[in-house]
């Protein structure tokens, strides 16, 4: 029952959607919810995948990736997406890590934040209206959780740099155990789509390669630039490997302008 009551308190920290009643809430837990952030990926995943599929029924992929992608969007408040402009601004405009730091903290978005999260966004939606409507609805199942587990490697991994900060009761230790819990809960859909066949083993890989890829130099770079990571750097992980990911399962499909 504890473990039930850690996941609902991961799904009100990272969604609008409401928790039942009994659940409860004690500042403690929120230490170790961290643990199934990739499962709120999963429902994430189920409520942009279900507006997708119901939406291609009778509209073209480009406009069931737009609503998919706004579904999404709006049940996390935009959580992630926030934190990704926020980290291209203050990257962008902070030569130093107090003054990095400082921007982050802003809420206005400056000129970094504005494009790169018009760049973000026109790469996920193009990458998914491309993908036929089962792969897509695969590729969601497999991005949204698979970026967060990428998210969760950062507080696994790396110091959290503030003194304060909405993220931070979140992010105060993941032992190697709870980051175990996180992989096996992103495994699981991750095998059900290789299990309908409703997408390739080397999609897959591909996937979990450009995920890799999004934490390890992100990682880096917060580490050289800041020291350590902030909440809005776990939303720039997630953000930047849900695009990846997307952009790696379509490659896989020989989809090239070359070949067309």
């Amino acid at each position: 029952m504890h473990q039930v009551r850690l996941f609902f308190i991961a799904l009100q920290f990272f969604t609008r959607l409401p928790i039942p009643a009994w659940v409860g809430f004690e500042a403690a837990w929120l230490q170790h919810a961290s643990r199934y952030f990739p499962l709120v990926g999963v429902v994430v995943a189920a409520v942009a995948a279900g507006v997708y599929y119901a939406a291609a029924l009778v509209l073209p992929a480009p406009v069931a990736a737009v609503l998919s992608t706004a579904a999404s969007i709006y049940i996390t408040g935009a959580f992630h997406e926030d934190g990704f402009a926020d980290t291209c601004d203050g990257l962008g405009g902070g030569i130093t890590k107090e003054r990095a730091l400082e921007i982050m903290k802003d809420s206005r978005v400056g000129a970094y934040g504005a494009i790169g999260i018009v760049c973000i966004l026109a790469t996920k939606l193009s990458a998914l209206a491309m993908l036929p409507p089962r792969v897509a609805v695969a590729a969601l199942f497999v991005a949204h959780p698979l970026s967060r587990l990428a998210a969760t490697a950062l507080i696994w991994k790396l110091d959290y740099v503030r003194g304060e900060g909405k993220a931070k009761p979140l992010a105060q230790q993941m032992t190697t155990a709870e980051f175990a819990i996180a992989t096996i809960t992103c495994a699981l859909p991750a095998a059900y789509v290789l299990a309908t066949n409703a997408m390739t083993p080397a999609a897959l890989l591909a996937a979990i390669i450009a995920a890799a890829l999004a934490a390890l130099w992100l990682g880096r770079l917060f580490v050289r630039r800041l020291g350590g990571y902030t909440g809005d750097c776990l939303g720039a992980v997630q953000q930047l490997a849900e695009a990846l990911i997307h952009v790696a399962v379509l490659a896989t499909l020989g989809h090239g302008a070359w070949n067309a």
